[in-house]
């Protein structure tokens, strides 16, 4: 995996990826990572490509060998009130935020940047559409973003056991659908999207 943009030459850089835009319930969660150049990982790959176990493998890795990691999230509710992508930008933001080093500059997957003011810092960005399977900072933030999200759902599949968060992780599958309809919404059910309404 080659590492290019804009910031190689330029300080500390940070990958910025989310996980769960998409399902019906729970937070959609960000991660921020700033790699050690003498620490390298190696099968850092687009989190959606790893199976379960070896994301759990390789987040146990960066948890221990990046230089910094962070996560921020959006919950339900927020979601609910500024919209799915408002939501994302936001979560992006608090994991750039809470990292205990505030990067030179933030190289991110998809195509638009979050804000990038901090105080009165203004962080240079890269949007890389992709870029989850072309840098490998993103790829780590993919793989932080996903397990601590899974997580989550896991913790809320014991709270709310009829949904079965654990299994589909809060997306719309067709078990899914069918304790929505049983069961109507919880409250970590995005009201705003349109199968949860049509459930309410």
């Amino acid at each position: 995996m080659q590492q290019a943009g804009l910031f190689e030459l330029h300080g500390l850089v940070a990958g910025v990826d989310e996980a769960g835009r998409g399902p019906l319930a729970g937070p959609v969660v960000a991660a921020a990572v700033i790699l050690s150049p003498d620490r390298p990982i190696d099968g850092l790959a687009d989190s959606k490509k790893l199976s379960a176990p070896r994301r759990e493998q390789l987040a146990d890795l960066i948890r221990r060998h990046a230089l910094a990691w962070s996560v921020g999230w959006s919950d339900p509710a927020e979601i609910d009130d500024v919209n799915i992508l408002g939501a994302t930008m936001l979560a992006m933001h608090r994991a750039i935020e809470l990292l205990p080093m505030l990067p030179d500059g933030v190289q991110v997957d998809g195509n638009r940047l979050p804000d990038l003011v901090f105080g009165s810092r203004r962080l240079e960005g890269e949007a890389i559409i992709g870029g989850d399977a072309k840098v490998p900072a993103i790829s780590a933030a993919s793989i932080i973003a996903k397990t601590t999200r899974d997580g989550i759902m896991a913790f809320l599949d014991r709270v709310h056991p009829e949904y079965g968060f654990g299994r589909h992780k809060g997306y719309g599958t067709r078990v899914h659908l069918e304790c929505l309809q049983r069961h109507g919404p919880c409250a970590e059910h995005r009201n705003s999207f349109a199968p949860v309404r049509a459930a309410s």
